[in-house]
């Protein structure tokens, strides 16, 4: 069975209008050699003949009966199956199923949004932070103050490893609050903010004799983007809170918590309770964000379990880690550590400052990697706005028509993509089969071809596919993005599945990779349990290890 969701949170979600994105990973794999779960009353099923496909545009070709039988599961009685295979670069096709019918796309809306802004800017483009020093120095002393100019780094330092790529894990932290299982990755999530500090003291400054201010000016925060980017980025804007279970039941428990920058608080009145009984932690905030607070129980024995909490001003947060990483450093700042951004005193432009500092990022592959391995939401939704930055525009929905210039270069069909944010989140984004191929093909063309699918979830190894198929003849050969879209049916006391999607390659052997989407769209679950929406997520992931089993065509 898979991990259990919070339903609760889930709710809250769809009540706002969200869709709720789960990941397809977490339920526990299933071998693509293992027997299909059984259904009750199964409706009758897809044939694996062309002539007796599905009702629909598209030609299903001699569909594995494994895929079949998965598709004539009673959660897919009302729901409508997309597929698509094709050989290289977009054809001959396999197997189609509806591939020009609009279809939510969740996150394998990502394809687009990661694609466009890897290529606007660069597969080796690497994000410079600087620090300028404004006002005037004598000896040690500046008169004036350090500005800090953002410029989108997505993790400024905090997940680089001391090769140089960034690291993740297989379920992100920014999914702690859905999913149990969530873990850190080792890096220092203040290593970026430290190293700026090092180069001012390195630089001759010892004392700042006047404040310290974060340029947030590279754009404008857009919160019809969820999660929305800011310029300025620490530890994704979260406050990571680890609690581990005490020396015995009735113990409190262990806290342990993420990036440490004043005024942030955090209390705990989580007990230790006998094994096997409930682990559930609650996590509240006050009004500023900076107390934050978490109570209940964690069994004992029971894994460390995983919380956020967000930053509430991104700004005031990394002003506040460079005051606290100058003093660790040497430099010893007068203004007040705590407190609003004061960004009335950021000049014009910077244009004859010294600059004294600057951190530099690894390249943009290495951040979409990360984005596309672990669906990294707010990496997705900033993509959009550092293209609107390319055109010279602080105004986050800018990005757009660039990433519409982008894809039309790239021979995909505009017309057959509809988005409202990089992620996949809007209840507006739509996306064709045909055209999520066509994004595929685009890359084959490319030197950056196994750049790209090697950035992508590999079946049963890493990313949000790792768990799934891990003892199948599949495993390793199917790079593929996931998505999904759930929310609650309160009318049914049930779960409504507006989409769980796969798409990538399927790797044929001898350097050869088709291309293939499947998705199902209008699925139910039986109850309010997520572990249904999970075994519809193996679902999808068996259909693309099924079709990379299935035997090569003839040429």
């Amino acid at each position: 069975m898979g991990h259990p969701i919070r339903c609760a949170a889930l709710r809250r979600r769809t009540g706002a209008g969200i869709a709720a994105l789960f990941l397809t990973a977490c339920g526990a794999g299933t071998g693509a050699g293992a027997a299909p779960v059984p259904s009750a009353a199964p409706a009758p099923p897809p044939s694996a003949s062309a002539s007796a496909s599905p009702p629909g545009p598209g030609d299903a070709g001699r569909l594995d009966p494994r895929i079949t039988e998965i598709m004539r599961k009673p959660a897919y009685r009302h729901a409508q199956w997309g597929l698509l295979e094709t050989g290289p670069g977009g054809g001959p096709v396999r197997h189609a199923m509806f591939p020009g019918q609009f279809f939510i796309p969740g996150s394998t809306a990502k394809l687009f949004s990661v694609s466009g802004t890897w290529r606007t800017l660069g597969t080796d483009h690497r994000f410079v932070t600087p620090v300028y020093a404004v006002g005037e120095r004598s000896a040690g002393t500046l008169t004036g103050d350090l500005d800090l100019v953002a410029q989108g780094d997505l993790t400024l330092g905090g997940r680089t490893r001391p090769d140089g790529t960034v690291a993740y894990t297989d379920l992100d932290h920014t999914y702690a609050n859905d999913f149990p299982g969530a873990t850190l990755t080792p890096e220092n999530p203040l290593a970026g903010i430290d190293d700026l500090a090092r180069q001012v003291r390195a630089s001759g400054i010892t004392r700042v004799d006047g404040d310290v201010v974060v340029d947030s000016r590279l754009f404008a925060v857009d919160p019809a983007l969820d999660p929305a980017p800011t310029p300025l980025i620490v530890n994704d804007n979260l406050i990571d809170l680890l609690t581990a279970p005490g020396d015995r039941p009735g113990a409190d428990a262990r806290l342990d918590w993420r990036p440490r920058v004043a005024p942030y608080r955090v209390t705990s009145t989580v007990k230790t309770v006998a094994a096997g009984q409930p682990t559930q932690i609650t996590v509240t905030a006050d009004a500023t964000g900076t107390r934050i607070r978490l109570s209940g129980t964690i069994a004992a024995g029971a894994r460390p379990l995983l919380r956020t909490s967000p930053i509430a001003d991104p700004a005031a947060f990394g002003r506040t880690a460079l005051i606290e990483a100058l003093g660790r450093a040497g430099v010893e700042v007068r203004a007040p550590a705590t407190g609003a951004d004061p960004v009335g005193r950021l000049p014009r432009d910077y244009r004859g400052r010294p600059r004294v500092a600057a951190y530099t990022s690894p390249p943009y592959e290495q951040y979409a990697k990360l984005i596309l391995k672990v669906s990294h939401n707010l990496g997705a939704n900033l993509g959009i706005c550092l293209m609107a930055v390319t055109a010279g525009s602080g105004q986050c929905a800018d990005g757009f028509p660039v990433l519409a210039s982008f894809l039309d270069r790239a021979g995909v069909d505009r017309a057959q993509v509809e988005l409202m944010d990089g992620r996949g989140g809007n209840p507006a984004d739509r996306a064709t089969p045909a055209a999520l191929v066509q994004m595929l093909a685009y890359w084959q063309r490319g030197p950056d071809a196994r750049r790209f699918r090697e950035a992508l979830p590999i079946l049963g190894v890493d990313g949000l596919l790792a768990g799934n198929c891990r003892a199948c003849p599949a495993r390793g050969k199917v790079f593929a993005k996931t998505g999904a879209a759930v929310g609650g049916d309160l009318l049914n006391d049930r779960l409504a599945v507006g989409a769980i999607t796969i798409a990538g390659y399927l790797d044929r052997g001898g350097g050869r990779f088709d291309l293939f989407y499947a998705g199902v769209n209008g699925a139910s679950t039986p109850t309010t349990d997520p572990s249904g929406v999970l075994s519809i997520a193996d679902d999808l992931a068996l259909v693309a290890a099924y079709l990379q089993e299935a035997p090569p065509p003839r040429s």
